[in-house]
């Protein structure tokens, strides 16, 4: 199902010709007009959530079939206060890294369809929430590639600071190391993700904003838009002058900032949008 919608706070017209009242275009015109954003647009930033992700084999969080949804006491693992305070949870949590199917997941068509924005001079950054860096093994140059929640390929010693390939970690873990601490100094790991309670790096959401704020093209994929401060994108982006497609499976919290929202699977509808 798609679904489009045009801001009726828009009064003078935008490159796609929106005027004052919000208009709804026929069915055959849902994807054209996107289509036609993409082809105009010098400076596209396309914000990625986990729903990209989902057609390559990786669950959400927060969906109907997502990893808390399922499991809620899951979420103490991604809660910093539970995973530094308690053995245990930080034992379940290397468990859960080793199984979890990010390893074996590769870019769907959704990441390619992004790649094909970057082989046509077109891509300006991808801001993703994502923290399983398909984007960059799909062919993102990974300096376009802005991780606001890290990346889980990696692990940080939370006392030193040192940072390793999580492969590294992972290795010790299959051979016995139920929680294997810092071999520098002792401490206790974590992947290089962003956990609740703990702060985001400022220095990746100022350049977050500031992409946003240089972008004629906005593309919000795959992300409900509840997830701050990432998503405040949308917003930045708009009051610059940005065009905003959005395009999820289910409504967002931004829809109606947005000039167009289309509804429906990512790997199947952003490759007709950037074709």
């Amino acid at each position: 199902m798609y679904f489009m919608h045009f801001g009726a706070r828009c009064q003078a017209p935008n490159s796609l010709g929106v005027v004052g009242t919000p208009l709804m275009p026929g069915p055959a015109d849902r994807i054209g007009l996107a289509k036609h954003a993409v082809r105009d647009a010098r400076r596209v930033v396309v914000l990625t959530g986990a729903g990209i992700s989902t057609d390559s084999g990786i669950p959400d969080f927060r969906g109907p079939n997502g990893v808390w949804t399922k499991n809620p006491a899951a979420e103490k693992m991604a809660t910093l206060q539970h995973y530094m305070g308690d053995p245990e949870v930080r034992k379940a949590a290397w468990r859960n890294r080793r199984s979890s199917p990010a390893w074996s997941a590769e870019p769907n068509a959704g990441h390619r369809a992004i790649v094909a924005l970057q082989e046509a001079g077109k891509l300006h950054a991808v801001v993703t929430q994502n923290v399983d860096e398909l984007h960059q093994k799909a062919g993102i140059d990974p300096d376009l590639v802005i991780e606001v929640h890290g990346t889980m390929r990696h692990v940080v010693c939370m006392s030193c600071g040192e940072t390793a390939p999580m492969e590294r970690v992972l290795a010790r873990v299959d051979a016995g190391e139920e929680d294997p601490p810092c071999r520098t100094c002792g401490g206790i790991l974590k992947s290089a993700t962003i956990s609740f309670g703990q702060p985001l790096v400022p220095e990746v959401i100022d350049r977050a904003f500031t992409v946003a704020e240089e972008a004629d093209l906005l593309l919000a994929v795959g992300t409900t838009l509840g997830v701050y401060p990432a998503a405040n994108v949308v917003p930045i982006a708009k009051r610059a002058g940005a065009i905003v497609v959005i395009l999820n499976a289910e409504p967002t919290e931004m829809d109606m900032l947005a000039d167009v929202v289309i509804r429906g699977s990512i790997s199947e509808v952003l490759p007709l949008i950037v074709s």
